[in-house]
């Protein structure tokens, strides 16, 4: 699926009663966040992701809101308008009124709520699942109560169960806020029928067709005051600031080259099981952070372009790397990977893989993708690698490069007249040489 192709619906009639102070003389969505309103935030990166097409829910003050957006058109996108009406019609019965407006499959996320995840992942989760039964994806958090209460019960990658009104034992994770469906859901129900989109994804978690992604950024809303708050000094950091950053590769840096039976050398893990973290790179990565900087991990990973292995297992294995290091006080600002590779090869099964991209190594396209998200001190930013292609692709931007191992006469051959900055013997080395922020 390309964003471009996929319809995004958004939920915005909501009345903000718990932002009274805030919601008097407009609609949640348009609250004030930085200077701009919230949904704003949230639609430039769908907009950045490629979304081009959107429908708008609304209800209270609904004016407000087509006033501000108005068609898209000033922004290169397309937005239509659902109208909810005097009736309260809850969050599913706003979704079966916009039912003539909705394509066969479509995305939909609430226009209270910041959801920064990999939406190219979700679409792709969402047209693997439809292949093997299901009917909808969920995006999940392992919350652990930590956010709000936890509704969700996972086993491994498939979800088990759905249910927001009655708690069970085993329910660690939390509905994110991102879902996917198909638009046949709603067939059945009545024009003006009040109720809540909860009861679809129940049905279908007890039935076994609600497929699921998880993610491991925390989701922000503005549901109340303090919320609010806390949303706006994160923005405040974000987009306001700019902060030095550290770019790390993964094999070979963070993590275990590994033996591969099928081509007989090292290679990249290519199974959850085969993930390990090289000696000293989780205390190396959790020293960078406490040191002030972003922490990025960019990543070639042609794996499943070559027919190694799926897509779906090349982000089960950062999913899982993540969620260890977060386990350990590490937390990864956030992941970027190029899955691509130039060549179709006789073991490629997931062709859509296959394209000359700006993302892989050593073009720097998955470093201009952060400068994208965050405001970024690229003065005082390093990227660390063991390849030249890491060296390449930092440098080509203007960072100040590390490379890790011995940098023999082969490596220098190939990078001709660039140079790393720094050598380090692993990232434990490097960590510790990095100035303080």
């Amino acid at each position: 699926m390309n964003p471009a192709d996929v319809q995004v619906v958004v939920l915005m009639g909501g009345l903000g009663t718990r932002l009274k102070n805030f919601t008097k003389e407009c609609p949640k969505s348009l609250v004030e966040v930085n200077g701009k309103p919230f949904f704003d935030h949230q639609l430039e990166l769908l907009c950045a992701w490629g979304f081009k097409k959107f429908v708008f829910l609304v209800g209270y003050r609904a004016q407000m809101v087509e006033d501000r957006y108005g068609d898209g058109s000033s922004r290169g996108i397309s937005i239509r308008y659902s109208y909810d009406g005097e009736k309260l019609l809850g969050t599913g019965g706003a979704v079966r009124r916009a039912l003539s407006f909705l394509e066969d499959d479509f995305l939909l996320i609430y226009g209270d709520s910041f959801m920064d995840i990999d939406y190219a992942e979700t679409l792709y989760r969402y047209e693997r699942g439809k292949k093997e039964g299901y009917r909808a994806l969920m995006s999940v958090l392992c919350n652990n109560n930590r956010f709000d209460k936890s509704n969700v019960v996972m086993d491994g990658g498939r979800l088990v169960l759905y249910d927001k009104h009655n708690p069970v034992p085993g329910m660690d994770y939390i509905d994110y806020g991102a879902c996917m469906y198909e638009r046949s859901l709603f067939d059945d129900r009545a024009e003006d029928e009040a109720f809540d989109i909860a009861e679809i994804l129940h049905d279908l978690s007890v039935e076994g067709k609600l497929a699921a992604q998880i993610v491991t950024k925390r989701f922000y809303e503005i549901g109340n005051p303090d919320s609010l708050a806390e949303f706006t000094s994160y923005v405040k950091h974000r987009f306001d600031e700019e902060h030095p950053a550290v770019f790390v590769d993964r094999d070979g840096v963070i993590n275990e080259i590994v033996w591969n039976d099928d081509i007989e050398q090292l290679d990249s893990p290519m199974k959850v099981s085969e993930f390990k973290f090289l000696p000293g790179a989780v205390e190396a990565l959790k020293k960078i952070k406490e040191k002030g900087y972003y922490v990025f991990i960019v990543t070639n990973q042609p794996g499943a372009a070559k027919g190694k292995t799926d897509l779906a297992t090349l982000y089960d294995i950062n999913t899982y790397m993540i969620g260890c290091l977060a386990k350990e006080g590490v937390e990864i600002d956030d992941l970027f990977m190029c899955p691509h590779y130039p060549k179709e090869l006789p073991l490629t099964k997931e062709k859509f893989l296959i394209k000359k991209c700006n993302c892989r190594k050593p073009e720097p396209g998955l470093i201009y993708r952060a400068m994208r998200k965050y405001g970024i001190d690229m003065q005082r930013s390093f990227m660390i690698g063991d390849s030249c292609t890491d060296v390449t692709a930092g440098a080509a931007v203007g960072l100040s490069t590390v490379f890790i191992g011995d940098l023999k006469c082969d490596l220098c051959k190939k990078l001709a007249d660039l140079s790393p900055d720094f050598i380090a013997k692993d990232l434990a080395d490097a960590a510790e040489d990095l100035p303080e922020v």
